[in-house]
C-alpha cells in the first residue's frame, strides 16, 4: 500500500555549496595596535577561518599638494608606527591567517573605515589603536560611527 504525504518537502542546502567567512577587520590610526586588540582579532579570525584586514588609517592633510606628494607623505613623523602595525600583519600571518594590510590615506579616514566595512561586510571591526597614543575622542567618533552606519558586530579597545 502506498502511502501519499501532503505538505512542502524541505530541501537540505548541497553540502558542496560552502560560504566563505566573512572577514575580521583590525583598524588603527596611524599608531601601533593594542596588543589585547590584536589577539580579539586574531582569535575571532582563527575561531571562523576568516581573512584578517589590518587598516592603518591616516589623515591626509588638506593642502592641494598633497596628492602630488604621497611618497613623501609616507616619511612624515606621525607614521612612525608603520613597522608596529606592519610586525602585527606578519604575526597574524605566522599564524596561519590570510591577512591583508591596507594602509588607507583619506582626508575622511572614519568616512573610508565605513566604506571598507561595507565594501568588504565585514563581520568584526576591532578598533584597535594604542589608547596611550591616539586621542581617546578619535577612538569614540570612530565606535559611534560605526555603530550608526554599518551592520557588524564590534570590539573597541578597553579604555577607549
Amino acid at each position: 500500500m502506498t502511502q501519499v504525504r501532503h505538505g512542502t518537502q524541505i530541501e537540505d542546502p548541497a553540502p558542496s555549496a560552502h560560504v566563505a567567512p566573512r572577514p575580521v577587520i583590525l583598524a588603527t590610526f596611524s599608531v601601533r595596535i593594542d596588543p589585547r586588540a590584536e589577539r580579539m582579532a586574531f582569535d575571532s579570525a582563527l575561531e571562523v577561518a576568516a581573512r584578517l584586514i589590518v587598516a592603518n588609517l591616516m589623515m591626509l592633510p588638506p593642502y592641494p599638494a598633497t596628492i602630488m606628494l604621497a611618497r613623501e607623505y609616507a616619511t612624515l613623523p606621525h607614521e612612525e608606527d608603520l613597522a608596529a602595525v606592519r610586525a602585527t600583519a606578519a604575526r597574524a600571518a605566522a599564524l596561519g591567517i590570510v591577512t591583508e594590510l591596507l594602509r588607507i590615506s583619506s582626508r575622511r579616514p572614519l568616512a573610508a573605515l565605513v566604506e571598507l566595512i561595507s565594501e568588504r561586510r565585514a563581520s568584526l571591526v576591532v578598533l584597535g589603536p594604542d589608547v596611550r597614543r591616539s586621542p581617546r575622542w578619535q577612538l569614540r567618533l570612530a565606535a559611534r560611527r560605526v555603530r550608526r552606519q554599518t551592520d557588524c558586530l564590534m570590539w573597541i579597545a578597553p579604555d577607549g
